[in-house]
């Protein structure tokens, strides 16, 4: 949606495929962070994007078993948004549309289901959809696959996919909002369990880390046994808010990337081409970044009908430095933090790294500049046409 935008503000026709009939759905990804703020900001959509319901978190905490300590600091990040905000996805998706329907060059088609690719001479032309109305043919000089990190785009192209491997699985739920709650990102570890919980003004938003493939045992323990769990990590008396296991949701943890992002006449932007860990809740922007960069490389190429599969390898080089480091990152922080608590049992010592960062509370700008900004931030460069 993103990337359709900046294309059409540019002149450029495009037609974005939605396979379902709206955007509401619980998506979790709802963290907006710094960098994709100040695109809203060069695209002139901040102020009216943030008239929209949000909530805005400054710092990230957490405790190590009774320890508290602050992770990172967002107020000190440069811009106008020093701060991460959260947005229901369908929110956002619904305001992009909104913006974009105002484009004369931009369509978008709900009940769209890309279901294959178009080659002609070696060459992608365009994708097979199924629609509401029977499978059409739609043709064009590029096709982009941003359809996930269960891409069937990526499926149906022959290219190959790495998996970087992830011993984790996220399970999601809600717990009401207390009265002395006060906004923030919130972990805690403990007794070898991990908890993460993101404050949406009237409810917490939970993520239970789990060992890879444990959700069945975890069932099998039964929803009350879950419910003293959740209530033990987050302080709480109880969890009745989960009152079944439709209440609670599973994330089956990727992280992998297509070794080449394109073929000719076809890019794979966002998790269809690096599927992230919600380590750092850092997919969405990426994602984004991703949608600029293609577009401010892309946009003359396609204006002047000369589209190359070189122009397309510009746009993988220029993202491929950020994504390999944020996936180290993640991997590093499944493995050896996430991965190393869950299969303790015990509630670890603090890091000395993180001993560090309470004594000099400048240095939790770091982090915060890391999961906000992120490396090599994408700026628009093309002008509205």
């Amino acid at each position: 949606m993103m990337l359709g935008y900046v294309l059409a503000r540019a002149g450029i026709a495009v037609t974005v495929l939605e396979k379902h009939a709206d955007f509401l759905r619980d998506f979790r990804g709802d963290t907006i962070h710094p960098s994709t703020l100040t695109v809203m900001d060069e695209l002139g959509l901040l102020e009216d994007f943030l008239k929209r319901p949000h909530q805005k978190i400054y710092r990230a905490q957490g405790e190590i078993g009774d320890t508290r300590v602050q992770l990172a600091d967002f107020s000190h990040l440069p811009g106008k948004c020093p701060f991460i905000a959260f947005m229901p996805q369908w929110d956002f998706l619904n305001f992009l549309a909104e913006k974009a329907r105002a484009l004369p060059s931009f369509s978008l088609m709900m009940q769209a289901e890309a279901t294959g690719l178009l080659r002609e001479g070696g060459c992608v032309v365009g994708c097979s959809v199924q629609t509401a109305n029977g499978l059409k043919e739609i043709r064009a000089d590029l096709t982009v696959g941003a359809d996930g990190r269960q891409s069937l785009l990526r499926d149906v192209s022959g290219l190959k996919v790495r998996d970087l491997g992830a011993p984790i699985d996220v399970v999601w739920f809600k717990l009401a909002v207390r009265r002395n709650d006060s906004p923030a990102v919130f972990g805690r570890i403990a007794d070898g369990q991990v908890m993460v919980m993101l404050y949406r003004d009237d409810y917490w938003q939970c993520a239970l880390i789990i060992r890879k493939g444990a959700m069945d045992d975890v069932k099998a323990r039964g929803i009350d046994a879950f419910r003293a769990r959740v209530a033990a990590l987050a302080h709480r008396t109880n969890a009745d808010e989960i009152q079944s296991w439709n209440d609670v949701k599973l994330l089956s943890v990727k992280v992998d990337r297509l070794e080449h992002w394109h073929l000719p006449g076809l890019l794979f932007i966002g998790d269809a081409a690096h599927a992230m860990s919600p380590v750092g809740g850092i997919g969405i922007n990426l994602a984004i970044q991703d949608a600029v960069a293609t577009a401010n490389i892309l946009a003359e190429p396609l204006r002047k009908n000369a589209l190359s599969e070189t122009d397309l390898a510009r746009v993988q080089k220029r993202r491929m430095l950020p994504t390999r480091v944020t996936q180290a990152f993640q991997v590093f922080a499944q493995n050896n933090v996430l991965g190393a608590v869950l299969g303790s049992g015990r509630t670890p010592a603090v890091p000395g790294i993180v001993k560090l960062l309470q004594r000099w509370p400048v240095l939790q700008r770091i982090p915060a500049r890391m999961i906000g900004l992120g490396l090599r931030p994408e700026h628009v460069k093309i002008p509205l046409h």
